[in-house]
């Protein structure tokens, strides 16, 4: 496609891809787009790219737009493929450019792309840019949906690039929203539950810091540019991120054993992390506790976490007699995680991952987080070792981020 002006100066150079596309363990069957933008400034600017596939046909098209020797930053708010991808092809031309992102993108970037002789401008949140006529403001929007990722906000024209964020996964010509003349906002609900929802307190921050901008157009990196309503869009997020629209309360079981009380800990912090996120708990420390309650709470619970410390390379007390009893319970559709600490290897939450996936539950570990939460900090399986503070502090992260989980799901 031709590039198709936003504002004075700014243009869509993006791609649609109308293919079936495979996107975190899906099949968007109606397509999606890449938006990248150009500012032509006085410093012309990139406001991130498209899918890694598309790297040459990106390019080209770009050139037939602006010199790319010419361009002096290409902004990336967030450094998947599907955004950044196209980002090699186009620095090899715009050898000038300087890489606008946060600290933790640019160092994903170099070792993603072999970028460690390019020059970045490390952003933090809050600061400002002069790319000649135009002013960008950038906002860390860590965990929407992954750690790097930034928002781009252009204060003379009231343009907000928000990345992931506001997304619809459609293949979609036309680009702009109040041009599409068939239903798209059952689409956008659904990227949300998909994407973001499981973020819901890194949306409810995000929120926070864009209610202070005039906000006049929203330009996703996928689907429509929302120049129609856009504050309904916004409105939109702030319901089905709240927690009232959460509905009915969610309940999670905690159960574990423990030889010194590491592990006991790893549980109280777990229990702080996973109230943060709204949910309901109930703890048992299984060395007094009567195994068929047990056994009748967790089939009352929507998720359960279970926990042991590690001797022999193996479980403690009576951790493995409870999931013997659980063998055989309709569990399909409850997330279960593993944790524990240990002083030498911790055999034991391994152990515990296994069963728990043996017996059908949805576990959730890494691979899990990782392909249906773009989170890529290792927080299950939770092995503590010693119940360190640091390994504490990321035990209640672990918490909040499988209420979130089982809120949203």
């Amino acid at each position: 496609m031709n590039a198709i002006r936003l504002a004075d100066n700014i243009f869509w150079v993006g791609k649609v891809d109308d293919r079936k596309v495979p996107f975190h363990r899906l099949i968007l069957e109606r397509g999606t787009t890449y938006n990248s933008y150009l500012l032509m400034t006085e410093k012309p600017t990139v406001i991130d790219t498209v899918d890694i596939e598309f790297g040459k046909e990106y390019v080209d098209n770009l050139s037939k737009i602006i010199d790319p020797e010419n361009i002096e930053y290409i902004v990336i708010n967030h450094v998947e493929p599907d955004h950044a991808g196209a980002l090699p092809a186009l620095a090899a031309k715009a050898k000038n450019a300087k890489i606008v992102t946060t600290k933790l993108a640019s160092e994903l970037l170099k070792d993603m792309f072999k970028l460690h002789n390019r020059e970045f401008a490390i952003i933090k949140d809050g600061d400002t840019l002069d790319i000649g006529g135009k002013t960008l403001s950038f906002f860390e929007t860590p965990y929407l949906h992954t750690e790097e990722t930034m928002i781009t906000y252009v204060n003379e024209n009231k343009i907000l690039f928000p990345c992931d964020i506001f997304s619809t996964h459609i293949a979609n010509y036309e680009l702009f929203n109040d041009l599409e003349k068939g239903e798209y906002i059952e689409d956008f609900k659904v990227y949300y539950r998909l994407i973001m929802a499981p973020h819901r307190p890194y949306v409810r921050d995000m929120l926070e810091k864009i209610k202070k901008l005039n906000i006049e157009v929203i330009a996703p990196s996928h689907g429509y540019i929302l120049r129609e309503n856009t504050a309904k869009f916004i409105q939109m997020y702030d319901e089905m991120s709240s927690l009232a629209a959460l509905k009915q309360p969610k309940k999670v079981t905690i159960v574990y054993s423990t030889m010194t009380g590491n592990t006991a800990k790893i549980a109280q912090k777990l229990v702080q992390g996973l109230e943060s996120a709204g949910v309901e708990t109930s703890v048992f420390n299984l060395k007094n506790s009567d195994l068929a309650e047990v056994r009748k709470k967790i089939t009352e619970s929507d998720g359960i976490l279970v926990g042991s410390s590690t001797r022999y390379a193996d479980m403690v007390g009576n951790v493995e007699e409870l999931l013997k009893l659980l063998e055989g319970e309709e569990v399909k559709n409850k997330f279960a995680a593993a944790f524990g600490s240990y002083g030498w290897s911790g055999e034991a939450i391994m152990h515990i991952e296994n069963y728990l996936d043996k017996i059908g539950f949805n576990v959730i570990n890494q691979k899990y987080l990782i392909g249906s939460a773009g989170i890529d900090i290792p927080l299950f399986p939770l092995r503590i070792k010693f119940a360190r503070q640091e390994g504490l502090e990321l035990a209640e992260e672990a918490g909040r981020v499988f209420g979130e989980q089982v809120l949203t799901h």
